[in-house]
Parts: structure tokens; C-alpha cells; sequence
């Protein structure tokens, strides 16, 4: 063993300084007890309620109650061109360029329904890496005074989404007047 004193090196302990330890230590005797056995630790809590609560903030964060008939309708046909990219991209959506990946059909749905149908399709479709995809709305022959209430508020929820680049009408061939035709934001872009 060696001693230590502040200034100094350390200085090996004399026969005398050890002995000395050995008697005051003579009758120290080692603890015995019992470990505590501890539980496995419990998993997180899973916070439901502020799952549920983000997302209703999801479904109302798209509002039925914002104008946007200046911007995106001409005619009767229903289109929207995000801002800052080229009028080509419209032009390919319309023409078919993409392949229609996946689809949703909203019609039969009451405004509620649909625009939780329509919040859960397009974050599936953006998990999978969806980019081109229809979505169904009707043409509202089978709803009161057979106004398409559906067609106006889903062109208008597709707006209100940052991943939306555009949408325009459904070829004929697609299903015309009664569905969408959307493009999605590619994973990982910045537009």
C-alpha cells in the first residue's frame, strides 16, 4: 500500500502502518443480505388519447370553408397546379403520363366519411411512395337537389395538402367528371 501526502509523491505504507490497519479491521465482518429482486421494467405507456387528439388535428386541418374557385376551376373541370412548378406537369397529368397506382372511392361516404377516407388514402399512398393515384368523388346524381357535394369539397381538401402537387379530371376513360386524377410529392422532395 502506498501513503500520500499533498506536495508529495506517494511513499509506501511501513510494516508498522499496515499492521496497525489489520487490527482495526480484525472484526469487520462482510454484510449478507438479501437482493432485491427487481421487476422487469414496464413498457412505455402508449399515449392514446394524444394519438386520437393528432389525429383529429389531421382531419380538422382540412376545412370545407376556404375559396379556391379563382385558382383552380375552369369551367366545369376541376384543376389545381401547385405553385412554382410548370404548367407541363398539368399537361402530362392530364394526358395520362403517370400510371394511375392506387385508388379511392369516396362516393357514398357523407363529408365526414370521405375526408377521413381521403387523409388515411393519401398518407397510405405517401408511406408506399405513391405518386400518381384517382380518386373517386361521384358526380352527385344520388345526393339532395343531385349536386356533387363531394366533388367540390375533395378538390378542395386535395388543396389544404402540402404533398398535393396537382390534380386535374379523370380521362373519360377513368371514370371523367366523377374522380381525380391526383399527383402526389415524391418521398423525399422539396418543392
Amino acid at each position: 500500500m502506498m501513503k500520500w501526502k499533498k506536495g508529495k509523491l506517494p511513499q509506501p505504507l511501513t510494516e508498522e502502518e499496515i499492521a496497525l490497519f489489520r487490527q482495526a479491521v480484525a472484526d469487520v465482518r462482510p454484510l449478507h443480505h438479501d437482493r432485491v429482486r427487481l421487476a422487469p421494467p414496464r413498457p412505455w405507456p402508449e399515449p392514446r388519447q394524444t394519438l386520437l387528439d393528432e389525429q383529429q388535428v389531421l382531419v380538422d386541418s382540412l376545412s370545407d370553408h376556404i375559396s379556391w374557385a379563382d385558382r383552380m376551376e375552369t369551367g366545369e373541370e376541376l384543376v389545381f397546379l401547385r405553385n412554382g412548378l410548370a404548367n407541363d406537369v398539368l399537361k402530362k397529368l392530364r394526358r395520362g403520363h403517370w400510371v394511375i397506382q392506387s385508388e379511392v372511392d369516396l362516393h357514398g361516404h357523407n363529408s365526414d366519411g370521405a375526408r377521413q377516407l381521403l387523409i388515411q388514402f393519401i398518407n397510405e399512398c405517401r408511406r408506399f411512395g405513391l405518386r400518381c393515384v384517382r380518386v373517386i368523388h361521384g358526380k352527385g346524381l344520388g345526393s339532395k337537389n343531385r349536386e356533387p357535394v363531394l366533388k367540390l369539397k375533395t378538390a378542395n381538401w386535395l388543396m389544404q395538402r402540402d404533398d398535393v402537387l396537382a390534380f386535374c379530371q379523370a380521362r373519360a376513360a377513368d371514370g371523367g367528371g366523377g374522380a381525380l386524377i391526383v399527383l402526389l410529392k415524391a418521398a423525399g422532395r422539396v418543392v
